[in-house]
């Protein structure tokens, strides 16, 4: 009888728990239409909740700022690219959320406006807002003016209505701006929290590229130079975030497997190389590898001094 009475006491007490847990609402595959359902519409309609993890100051023994590069030409990147379509009803590439969340009032910076570093500096004199985004020029995505690589004229891309006073994205000068932009420059942090005990690796800011040449310009010989020049805003992750968790990426091989940007760089999903890092002598390794083979033998270095420094915190 005792037996039986803690019996009843756990399905009872089971009951009662599922009871109180809200009721989830069971989706179909397929719509009313017989269509296949897009997830994209259930994900608007859900509450805004990101999860963010909080690292204490005294808990971070050791860290190491660094800048990698997205090529959306490789495989891996592609869904980062596509669709190219700026109207299309259900996703949107990487450039075009930034750009629907800059005209949405993001705030955005330029790197030094001295030009002596690509580096950002995260304060309120680089804050370019408002009126100041006429102003701002650059491989047409903010301001005007130049010419593109591929010929066509360009113009705003993203300006300042001050009729309207709100922030206009113009998508007929997409498709051309887009066609000159397949790289992203990442400023990330590695660093070792002892309280969880183990490495991190955050991305702070991002960074798109791509060259517009001015006055029929030619592009710099030098890469690191060219790097710079293409480096025209900056964005911050967290600023960025709220975006990319509400915006699902074009499937890849499988329709039924959607992930959200936010998903995809959380997850490092993506596959990048590494430019450099903030060492003394401030410059990045095309600033003195003399050679691709060189650039490629520093890249190996740094990359295994990070998984050594991981491997010796243990004792095996």
């Amino acid at each position: 009888m005792k037996k039986v009475g803690i019996l009843i006491l756990f399905v009872l007490g089971a009951w009662t728990a599922s009871a109180q847990l809200a009721p989830q609402q069971v989706l179909s595959f397929f719509d009313t239409n017989g269509t296949i359902r897009m997830e994209t519409e259930e994900l608007n309609a859900a509450a805004d909740t990101l999860i963010t993890v909080f690292h204490r100051k005294d808990d971070v023994v050791w860290s190491r700022m660094t800048f990698r590069i997205i090529d959306l030409r490789y495989k891996q990147n592609y869904q980062l690219y596509f669709p190219t379509d700026p109207d299309d009803p259900n996703y949107k590439s990487l450039i075009r959320v930034i750009l629907d969340a800059v005209a949405n009032g993001m705030p955005i910076y330029q790197p030094d406006p001295m030009g002596r570093s690509f580096i950002p500096s995260f304060n309120e004199a680089n804050l370019l807002k408002d009126r100041r985004l006429n102003d701002f020029t650059g491989f047409g995505a903010i301001g005007g003016g130049g010419t593109y690589e591929h010929g066509e004229e360009g113009g705003d891309l993203i300006y300042y209505d001050t009729i309207n006073n709100k922030i206009v994205l113009e998508l007929e000068r997409y498709p051309a701006y887009i066609r000159n932009l397949y790289r992203y420059l990442i400023q990330e942090v590695y660093f070792f929290d002892k309280h969880t005990s183990r490495m991190h690796r955050q991305i702070v800011a991002i960074a798109p590229l791509s060259l517009l040449l001015q006055n029929n310009e030619e592009a710099p010989s030098d890469p690191m130079e060219s790097i710079k020049k293409a480096v025209n805003y900056w964005i911050l992750y967290k600023d960025l975030r709220p975006y990319l968790a509400k915006q699902y990426m074009i499937p890849l091989l499988n329709n039924t497997k959607r992930v959200t940007y936010d998903d995809f760089f959380q997850k490092r999903l993506y596959t990048s190389y590494l430019l450099g890092e903030i060492n003394i002598y401030n410059r990045m390794i095309l600033d003195y590898a003399k050679n691709e083979a060189e650039a490629k033998k520093e890249q190996a270095r740094i990359e295994t001094e990070y998984l050594n420094f991981e491997q010796d915190l243990w004792e095996y």
